[in-house]
């Protein structure tokens, strides 16, 4: 997806970009849910009421309330950053300095095959960066945006990280105050400890989208759906020792199950009342 080389000083690798996340949402069409007819949909101009060609659609900022600059595909790109291939290293960093609230989407970096030199550089590199416990913060531009990366290396493995910039960073809300127990703090640590674990990726399944699956294919086989039962609510915290006792108490069985409960026919029916 992009071919380049990694830069710095004087020192340059050739490396290619190829994609390490690939989402798997389940994906829809719109259409007519009388007939599943596709739904089209048309660029229509709100002044004249007439659809408008594509070539003829151009960028619009509103400056406020009804006056709009209009800004051509021609003066847009002649302000994009330059593609010059390169993935421009500024300064190397401590990882753990960089808060995960600024990464976005991750890249494998591969060297250049057909250059054996650049290979042994790129080896190179991934080892010093690795055994040095350092990242690279740098710039890349990918299509036509620059963006800020941090650049990793795991197992002689390069890895592309773009990131959001600071002024992109929403502040951090207010939390309200509130001091713990000794004893809370006692028992929070005990019920960490028991659960303690390693993290495996491939133990986690989205859900959500093998239920949509399931869905999808009882509908193609033609089944009557019966729908699942409707929400169900998060108990309230309560007493914070007795909640972290009882949670104690039920050890690694309630790992990763959040405490729910069901609304008793009772407190339903005093609620409906």
């Amino acid at each position: 997806m992009w071919k380049g080389a990694i830069s710095f000083g004087l020192v340059t690798i050739p490396v290619s970009l190829g994609v390490a996340v690939r989402q798997k949402d389940v994906r829809f069409h719109q259409v007519h849910d009388e007939d599943g007819g596709r739904i089209r949909q048309k660029r229509v101009c709100e002044v004249d009421g007439k659809e408008v060609p594509y070539e003829h659609v151009a960028k619009g900022y509103e400056l406020s309330k009804g006056k709009v600059v209009v800004i051509s595909r021609e003066e847009l790109k002649a302000l994009d950053p330059k593609a010059d291939k390169t993935i421009g290293i500024e300064a190397f960093v401590d990882p753990a300095e960089v808060d995960p609230i600024y990464f976005e989407s991750t890249y494998y970096v591969m060297p250049d095959a057909r250059s054996g030199a650049g290979a042994k550089a790129y080896a190179l590199f991934a080892t010093a960066l690795e055994k040095l416990g350092r990242a690279a913060v740098a710039r890349i531009v990918i299509s036509t945006k620059e963006h800020m990366c941090l650049v990793r290396s795991t197992e002689g493995r390069l890895t592309l990280t773009t990131m959001v910039y600071g002024d992109e960073v929403a502040k951090a809300p207010s939390v309200p105050h509130a001091t713990a127990s000794a004893k809370e703090l006692e028992l929070a640590r005990a019920l960490v400890h028991s659960m303690e674990g390693h993290f495996t990726p491939d133990a986690y399944r989205d859900e959500h989208r093998k239920r949509v699956e399931k869905l999808l294919a009882q509908k193609a086989e033609g089944k009557t759906i019966e729908l699942p039962e409707k929400e169900t609510e998060v108990a309230p915290v309560g007493n914070l020792l007795e909640a972290l006792q009882a949670s104690l108490s039920g050890g690694k069985k309630q790992a990763g199950k959040p405490h729910r409960a069901r609304r008793s026919t009772k407190a339903r029916r005093r609620k409906s009342a």
